[in-house]
């Protein structure tokens, strides 16, 4: 029924002296009700189909139709910013197979995690770009396998550049800005420098951590995103001692805390649609129109391909398959529904499916 129809209907129940009761239910604040076309960030790249972090990868999310792409950043020796996802490499570089670095395999403690590998920080910029790229999962993605020793660790002025002469933004994360502030290696300077240098305006800014996005908001006006676990809290305030979590940070007067250094907040998705153990989703929490109330965009992580990686009503196939786990699932319908309870925007490890999807609902 239209709302004339509706309003006529109303009309005429009251001028024949009868009592309606009337009840609007206000659809969600969509980002298309907001004014504005949901953002699709192509998650490290485009990492379904390359591997991810690469030149490779970032192309093929442009290619894909991806708004923005998304470098996470970590420091090298000589304090240049390069795009991995995180500073130990062992899982996304050949750096094994290199004799020369045998040497440089250590254990460090980051974030108060024990880890065992090669670290960023202990390559100059120069010994990174002899290494080569590989597929980070590859049992997940053996696709991508043929692209492993093309290319190499990309610098964020590369990314920036990528980005620019393709007309897109970029959405940098800031990986351990603490733990590389310990080791004289801060993030946010060498950030700022490549991004004004290039006088980039279409960018997010994004960290799981809050002090340094606080400081950000003091030397910048590109929008700053405060990324949010599904458990956990940020490791400044751990390190702190601040017993606070994640889980304050979504309340009311959290959101309202967040509001004031950062523009939008960037979730798992279970904050939006919690899931009971198997899997299967819940009914969706308040957090959507929560943010919005107190003016921040809600951006969601990670819409990914794979049934393994997708809620369980929206996995499609045959489980008993070897092939089950990484099989394309209902992955237009989960955010499909994420849009509909208002989200702003979304990482997608596929831009392509983020863009077809918002595409459908523009002709809708």
């Amino acid at each position: 029924m239209t709302m004339r129809r509706l309003l006529a209907s109303v009309l005429a129940g009251v001028l024949a002296g009868g009592t309606v009761a009337l009840v609007i239910q206000t659809p969600p604040a969509t980002a298309e009700r907001r004014g504005h076309e949901p953002v699709v960030i192509g998650h490290r790249g485009a990492s379904a189909h390359r591997p991810e972090h690469t030149l490779l990868s970032y192309e093929a999310a442009i290619a894909l139709g991806a708004d923005y792409i998304e470098p996470d950043l970590v420091s090298t020796k000589d304090h240049v910013l390069v795009a991995r996802h995180e500073n130990e490499i062992s899982g996304t570089t050949d750096v094994a197979a290199h004799p020369e670095f045998a040497g440089r395999r250590t254990t460090k403690t980051v974030d108060g995690r024990q880890v065992t590998g090669w670290f960023t920080e202990d390559f100059t910029l120069a010994e990174l770009k002899t290494l080569r790229a590989k597929e980070r999962v590859p049992d997940l993605r053996p696709d991508n396998t043929a692209f492993d020793g093309l290319a190499e660790i990309p610098t964020f002025e590369e990314v920036v550049r990528l980005a620019l002469r393709a007309g897109v933004g970029v959405y940098p994360e800031t990986k351990h800005p603490t733990y590389f502030d310990s080791i004289g290696l801060s993030l946010e300077e060498p950030l700022l420098e490549v991004l004004d240098r290039y006088r980039v305006r279409k960018a997010y800014i994004q960290s799981f951590e809050t002090a340094n996005l606080r400081e950000l908001r003091r030397r910048t006006r590109l929008p700053l995103i405060q990324l949010i676990t599904y458990g956990g809290a940020p490791y400044d305030w751990v390190a702190a001692g601040d017993p606070r979590t994640y889980d304050d940070m979504v309340t009311p007067d959290g959101l309202r805390e967040v509001a004031r250094y950062a523009d939008g907040i960037g979730v798992d998705t279970r904050r939006v649609v919690p899931q009971d153990a198997g899997g299967a989703t819940l009914p969706p929490t308040t957090l959507v129109a929560d943010a919005h109330r107190r003016g921040l965009d809600v951006h969601v992580w990670t819409i990914r391909n794979e049934n393994s990686q997708l809620p369980a009503d929206y996995r499609m196939g045959n489980p008993a398959s070897p092939a089950y786990p990484r099989a394309t699932g209902n992955v237009m319908g989960w955010l499909s529904k994420l849009l509909d309870l208002g989200i702003d925007g979304a990482f997608c490890d596929d831009p392509g499916t983020g863009r077809a999807v918002i595409a459908r609902r523009a002709r809708a």
